[in-house]
């Protein structure tokens, strides 16, 4: 039967969802197979809170299936209602390892009423409580008191519970409420509040104000409105009052304030506006429209049929909420959970055990905890992209990583800022201006004096991203550098040979995809590196590979691929993996390898017994070794397309450094995997690499 935890407040605004999404990404991390259910929702209008929790990859129930009956059911027969709830539960509950059930929103019932209800199902359905309740404008001991009734009031209805959670508290109090929630000996926790968490995006706002873009780039609406500002004064007070991410709301007739917002947005020197909101239904005229146009900017600017006070009463009261589509925030939201709540006592109050699977959202969800656990900075040199930036954002907010991003640091933010994303953390540099430029330069020369580089030519070289951020990693301002997502892998990579270079002992620069499969992690190489290795050089990436494994937790057993297996065939293709595995058995007795060995017999472990029935690979390999990139790309690529896998690559070895590349397809997930597993290469670069010996995994 699966696990399951209530999630229930005594009150709304409590931001049960963000905890939701909290457990959810945390479940995901250590099950198969998670599922989500809302017991009571509102007639005819989509759940804001169900979806978000759907759009987390991982979850396994459909919308329809995660969902109980509405208030209008609970009204006509609470009994009749409570038995349906329970029905559907259990169809979520029979699919799934663990179950987050997230209790109703105050939105409809009395409050006493409602919890009341929520307890009652909770008991019914055999499910712990976690409860959440809101620290907003309360003492510590307030907070306390409301959890106090609450927690009776639960027990009343036969409930248990199991922890606590007092979210949206001032920052300099999460010590003093979570010591005053410890009264009754329960797991307690304190998240603060993120303003930003219940700032409602532009586009929300636009609808709610029944508004029109009239300029701008639509896009933009889904940054968040932070704050609002009536501009009704004149240019000067105008100026002095503008907020980062501030929506500005004017009256439509004076352009000359649309000029002066438009403008101080485009400065640089002031904040960056949310959007601007033209009330009255007056529009600009065409040359002020022009003019605006003519300033370059992208800034959404919307007009509203309402008048300035209805227009900043419909801004000021709409809330927002943390959904699918705003990424910023969910980031924010789990970020916040991840370093504020003991997630191990919370698995351990719950009693989850780990799944032996391991599917590919647990994979990287490990790899970011793996490098959030010892953070390295990590380079990323092209502040241009988008996708770039917003995968910093959550880098960032994730704390998975300490950032530099190379580019004009007025662009990198003014067009974050855009984004509605969090830079500021990250160390933002232009390699044309930075201070380092010079010292880069002088070592550069050094390193290819013997190929006649003169220093005046070494100058213009490293102002070059690719190579100012590898020469970043090989003096140690940066611990691994991650770019391709707008340079070939030429570009990327050739830097890496002539700075960081190969470590002792290696020949060759390889690749490898980590493939995530639904149940296991493989590892494939070389599919992106090396068109023709020879053996020596198959050896190589052998060795590498299988070293690369076992730093992601899979244990490697080599299988050195080739259109025959053992004996059975010759030829000068064959020959080359033979005498590549004899090598690799060579130079590490201590590893398990099988070659010449075809595909089917490496993971069949039927096929596997008729052709090598005394082989400790064949049937069981989980690093495999193409005998050229025509084979490892076209099969990874098959694999990827043809069975789902989430191939996570390629990821470079046998440098001195990490250095890794991204496709220039790559998505943002894609970006924010590469940093994270760069980071971990980091972690090991300067420990002794360990040997993963038969005696131990036999």
């Amino acid at each position: 039967m699966a696990r399951s935890i209530y999630i229930a407040s005594p009150e709304g605004y409590t931001g049960k969802s963000t905890v939701a999404l909290g457990l959810v990404d945390l479940f995901v991390r250590r099950v198969e197979k998670v599922g989500v259910f809302r017991p009571v929702t509102r007639k005819d209008e989509r759940d804001t809170v169900v979806d978000l929790l759907l759009g987390h990859g991982g979850v396994n129930v459909s919308y329809e299936d995660a969902l109980g009956v509405t208030y209008e059911d609970v009204h006509a027969d609470p009994d009749a209602a409570l038995s349906r709830i329970i029905e559907r539960f259990r169809t979520v509950e029979r699919d799934n390892e663990v179950v987050i059930v997230v209790g109703s929103d105050y939105t409809d019932v009395a409050g006493p009423a409602e919890l009341a209800f929520n307890a009652r199902v909770a008991a019914n359905l055999g499910a712990p409580v976690l409860l959440v309740v809101s620290a907003l404008d309360r003492t510590p001991a307030e907070v306390a008191a409301v959890a106090e009734l609450a927690i009776d009031e639960i027990a009343h209805d036969h409930a248990s519970t199991v922890a606590v959670l007092a979210n949206r508290c001032a920052p300099d109090q999460l010590g003093a409420v979570r010591e005053a929630l410890g009264g009754r000996g329960l797991p307690a926790w304190a998240l603060p509040e993120v303003p930003l968490l219940s700032a409602p995006v532009v586009r929300d706002l636009m609808r709610a104000l029944d508004g029109e873009l009239i300029l701008g780039d639509e896009a933009l609406l889904d940054r968040e409105a932070e704050h609002m500002l009536v501009s009704g004064m004149n240019t000067e007070h105008i100026l002095e009052r503008l907020k980062e991410g501030m929506l500005a709301v004017a009256a439509g007739d004076r352009p000359e304030v649309l000029i002066t917002l438009v403008m101080a947005h485009a400065s640089g020197t002031f904040p960056s506006l949310s959007g601007i909101v033209l009330n009255g239904g007056y529009r600009p005229s065409p040359q002020v429209a022009k003019m605006v146009a003519g300033l370059g900017q992208r800034l959404p600017v919307i007009s509203t049929p309402h008048d300035t006070y209805e227009s900043a009463r419909i801004v000021a009261s709409t809330r927002g909420v943390v959904s699918r589509g705003t990424q910023r925030k969910r980031d924010l939201a789990l970020g916040n959970f991840e370093q504020h709540v003991d997630t191990e006592a919370l698995v351990h109050t719950l009693d989850v055990p780990r799944s032996e699977v391991v599917t590919p959202l647990m994979f990287e969800s490990a790899l970011l905890e793996r490098a959030r656990a010892d953070r390295k900075r990590i380079v990323l040199p092209e502040g241009d992209d988008d996708r770039i930036l917003r995968a910093a954002s959550t880098l960032l907010s994730r704390q998975v990583a300490d950032l530099t991003i190379l580019g004009d640091p007025t662009r990198v933010r003014s067009r974050a800022a855009e984004l509605g994303l969090d830079l500021e953390a990250a160390q933002i540099l232009d390699p044309a201006s930075s201070e380092l430029l010079e010292s880069f330069a002088e070592s550069y020369q050094r390193l290819r004096a013997h190929k006649g580089m003169t220093l005046d030519r070494a100058r213009e070289i490293v102002r070059d991203v690719s190579y100012f951020g590898t020469l970043m990693v090989q003096s140690g301002y940066a611990d691994g550098m991650v770019s391709g997502a707008a340079h070939t892998t030429a570009h990327t990579i050739k830097p890496s040979f002539e700075i960081i270079r190969t470590k002792p002992g290696t020949s060759i620069v390889s690749s490898v995809f980590l493939m995530c499969l639904a149940d296991r992690v493989l590892v494939y190489g070389d599919c992106a590196v090396n068109p023709d290795p020879s053996a020596e050089q198959l050896a190589d990436i052998a060795i590498e590979s299988a070293a690369t494994a076992a730093q992601f937790d899979v244990e490697p057993r080599v299988a050195m691929l080739s259109y025959s297996t053992g004996e059975s065939g010759a030829g000068a293709d064959v020959e080359k993996v033979r005498t590549a595995t004899q090598l690799v058995r060579e130079r590490r007795p201590d590893l398990f390898v099988e070659g010449p060995i075809q595909y089917d017999a490496a993971v069949d472990a039927s096929v596997a017994k008729t052709k090598l029935p005394d082989s400790d690979v064949a049937g069981r390999a989980t690093v495999f070794v193409f005998p050229d990139l025509n084979t490892g790309n076209n099969t990874y690529k098959a694999v990827q397309r043809s069975a789902g896998a989430v191939a996570i690559g390629p990821v470079l070895q046998g440098l001195n450094k990490p250095v890794n590349d991204l496709s220039r397809g790559a998505l943002v997930q894609d970006i924010v995997n590469t940093v994270a597993i760069t980071a971990v290469q980091a972690q090991a670069a300067a420990a002794e690499p360990v040997a993963v010996s038969k005696e131990i995994h036999a």
